[in-house]
């Protein structure tokens, strides 16, 4: 049975996987950082009509590589921004922002989920990676990762970049932050109306912020 430890976290996070004989973890192009002990590693499409629907639709790499351990062995990953990781249980589905897959194990498709006009208004896509089958994938998102489960009929409201991922039972629609002057200058803009069962994860921080503050710094040519 393989071992998870996260470490460095939750600024700076590696995800660690301690891997017996045969076993494999699926991961993005450009997460593997370290490995120790024997080990085997492929690069696959998971199918060609799947893999152009992440690219094309998704955002996701085109392959994702994959590790075999060949006898005990140890496996580094980590995302491209600094920030959390998270691992999360999968049986049946779980929709997950194309940035923020990392990794899985078991036995868990890549596909796209569609999301339709209101996915594009509220982050100009309209498409989510959708994980299918059984399995445990680590997700990954610039600043803190936290988990809310949501009972049947419960409601919450998110700002539409902070969401990470949720399960497919969670209801939700697309509306603008408070009234035509919160929308224009309450810095919120969309967000997100969610209603339960099911869980939702978010994260604490946004690249897109913390670019406008650094531009902000930066010589104007």
């Amino acid at each position: 049975m393989a071992v998870e430890r996260i470490l460095g976290g939750p600024a700076y996070s590696l995800l660690e996987i301690e891997l017996s004989p045969g076993e494999e973890i699926w991961f993005e192009a450009g997460a593997f950082v370290y490995s120790r002990g024997e080990v085997e590693v492929k690069t696959s499409s998971g199918g060609i009509g799947a893999a152009i629907a992440r690219k094309l639709l998704g955002g996701e790499s085109f392959f994702l590589n994959m590790i075999r351990a060949r006898s005990k062995a140890v496996v580094g990953l980590a995302p491209s921004a600094p920030g959390d990781i998270t691992s999360v249980e999968v049986s049946g589905e779980l929709l997950v922002q194309d940035t923020s897959y990392l990794a899985h194990m078991g036995d868990l498709k890549v596909t796209v989920a569609w999301r339709g006009l209101k996915g594009w208004l509220s982050e100009g896509q309209f498409f989510w990676l959708k994980l299918q089958g059984q399995g445990k994938a680590w997700l990954s998102s610039y600043g803190a990762v936290t988990m809310h489960e949501l009972k049947a009929g419960e409601r919450m409201t998110v700002d539409n970049f902070h969401l990470v991922a949720m399960d497919p039972t969670v209801r939700w629609k697309v509306r603008k932050f408070g009234g035509f002057k919160s929308f224009l200058f309450g810095g919120e803009g969309i967000v997100f109306d969610l209603e339960g069962p099911g869980r939702v994860w978010l994260q604490t921080r946004l690249l897109p912020a913390l670019a406008g503050l650094i531009s902000r710094y930066l010589p104007k040519s």
